[in-house]
């Protein structure tokens, strides 16, 4: 799939200074991207967002707080409540009162806290590989979330993320890394989750009864070999919303709207429709 370039736009979000892509027409569709070092919408959503702007959507794809170009003020404490509260306010700004959600990893514990404390704003729910629900934290993610920044970390990073190694190549792995350190975002990820992080786990933990809430179709999606994720987070999360789907990628890791680009994106679209 041709890699096509995202424009994007600056919006004023709870005196933040908001980086988002806002492109297509049509139902909105809020995409929010994971935790990884050096993450930014653009970088998790690329091959998805051209996809659903051809299936007829609009998409709203925010570098989220502390991540890409949206630097909140120095000293800004990170919590679920403040990422929540910055998705939520995106969408006031931009007019949309109620969208379909999708979110990869972190961005699926936004996702939940979403559909389940603003449910009136959630048409449809898509998680992948998704934060939610008690687990271990894995030596994977402790890796992800313990990044200190070098090439050498990033190209061992790419390398847990993906199945197929032979695609995370050194030249994406410098590529990774100078977003890492752009403006400052090395010392911003290092403020996020801070060790001992199980408890960055566990503070994304919604309760049973919440997750049983939650009345809006829902589609998850996880990779078989997810070494980050593990796989028994969505098959909790299966059976626990009652309107639920389930696709697990076998051969794949963590990044399946990557790994599995057209697939992903046929399954995705063919969901939102």
């Amino acid at each position: 799939m041709t890699q096509a370039v995202l424009e994007g736009t600056f919006v004023e979000v709870g005196g933040v200074r908001t980086f988002v892509h806002d492109v297509g027409s049509g139902p909105a569709v809020l995409l929010l991207h994971g935790s990884g070092p050096g993450v930014s919408a653009a970088a998790n959503w690329r091959l998805t967002i051209p996809a659903l702007v051809e299936a007829g959507h609009r998409v709203i794809a925010p570098d989220q707080l502390g991540f890409g170009q949206t630097v909140p003020p120095e000293g800004h404490e990170y919590s679920v409540d403040s990422w929540l509260a910055h998705a939520v306010e995106l969408l006031d700004v931009l007019g949309v009162g109620r969208a379909s959600v999708v979110g990869n990893s972190f961005g699926g514990a936004m996702a939940l806290r979403l559909a389940t404390r603003h449910a009136d704003r959630v048409d449809r729910l898509v998680l992948m590989g998704s934060v939610g629900v008690p687990f271990p934290i894995t030596e994977g993610l402790d890796a992800v979330w313990g990044y200190e920044a070098s090439v050498e970390q990033m190209r061992e990073l790419l390398d847990l993320f993906a199945y197929d190694t032979s695609r995370m190549t050194d030249g994406l792995a410098r590529d990774r890394y100078e977003a890492s350190v752009a403006n400052g975002a090395d010392e911003r990820f290092a403020a996020m989750f801070p060790a001992p992080r199980q408890r960055w786990v566990d503070s994304m933990v919604l309760p049973v009864d919440e997750i049983r809430s939650i009345s809006a179709p829902t589609l998850l999606f996880h990779g078989r070999e997810d070494k980050v994720i593990p796989l028994t987070t969505s098959l909790n999360l299966f059976h626990l919303i009652e309107r639920a789907q389930l696709h697990v990628f076998g051969q794949c890791g963590h990044w399946t709207q990557i790994e599995y680009a057209d697939d992903f994106n046929r399954l995705l679209t063919d969901f939102l429709a």
